[in-house]
């Protein structure tokens, strides 16, 4: 079975091949459940992360660089942090949790940028519903482009994960390259994509004031996610500073210093425009 091979240099990551797909390398790995990730963390009992309970598996790399990350920890491909796990190991260490999941958990993969390791997750979702367990992926979508040999692999990653968590930062393309250093183009790309292929996913937001809370925008953003199909969820998530200690602890500036979490008058607002409650059947849908 093969699965895209990623690092920097010498084989390539996912979210540079918008620039040059013919430097990624395929590897051949006869046994699925011994193809590695770099993880940089888990999460036991996780439930903000998809439907019921959850086993979370955070992976080390990102190629946003968002002003508000709680996670900034996650960007580099590489970390003495972080540490190089089988799926079978990972798989091993979530089903000690299984019980606590019920009808609704699982297993979800979050990052860093889940696409950016995607031979893993692909593999790791694989085993998963073999076994049973319900899948979601949550990922901002970065590393997306529509080339063929790119969709390839995104499509039997697809094909193995029940629910994505997609993270549409902002809609406006100026106002996202300054909150994630990247363009949105590609992004919006992926959650028509995800529609096109029908499927589910919950739509996520995060509210940030001055930076992605500017009413035009948030109403265009609530009519670009009214034409997709399959979005179960819309939720606004409010800006909080919980991970600027890991900012500082890297030695970096907090890039929001000073910016204060949104008032529910603004949450209430921004819901409002986008029509997020009309997308709250989610429970009904995938039961």
């Amino acid at each position: 079975m093969n699965f895209l091979t990623l690092s920097r240099e010498n084989k390539m990551s996912l979210s540079m091949l918008t620039d040059s797909v013919k430097e990624v390398e395929f590897e051949m790995v006869e046994d699925y459940k011994q193809v590695t990730g770099l993880i940089h963390s888990t999460e036991t009992f996780g439930t903000v992360d998809g439907p019921g309970v959850r086993f979370v598996v955070f992976v080390q790399g990102c190629r946003m660089r968002c002003k508000y990350c709680h996670n900034p920890d996650t960007w580099a491909m590489k970390s003495d942090k972080a540490t190089e796990r089988t799926v079978e190991d990972v798989m091993n260490e979530a089903r000690r949790f299984q019980g606590f999941w019920g009808t609704k958990g699982g297993i979800t993969v979050s990052g860093g940028e889940a696409l950016l390791q995607i031979d893993f997750v692909t593999a790791l979702f694989k085993y998963a519903h073999e076994l049973g367990i319900h899948t979601t992926l949550d990922t901002a979508g970065q590393p997306f482009n529509t080339d063929p040999y790119v969709t390839e692999h995104i499509d039997e990653l697809l094909a193995v994960t029940d629910l994505v968590l997609l993270d549409l930062k902002e809609i406006n393309p100026e106002r996202h390259k300054k909150l994630t250093a990247n363009k949105v183009d590609n992004i919006l790309e992926f959650a028509q994509y995800l529609s096109d292929h029908d499927k589910a996913m919950w739509v996520r937001h995060v509210l940030v004031p001055g930076e992605s809370d500017f009413d035009d925008d948030l109403i265009e953003l609530g009519k670009f996610v009214k034409t997709l199909k399959n979005v179960l969820k819309f939720e606004i998530l409010p800006y909080h500073t919980m991970g600027e200690f890991k900012w500082r602890e890297l030695g970096w500036k907090y890039q929001l210093d000073g910016v204060q979490p949104p008032t529910n008058a603004r949450v209430h607002n921004a819901k409002e425009l986008m029509n997020t409650e009309t997308y709250q059947d989610y429970l009904e849908r995938i039961s």
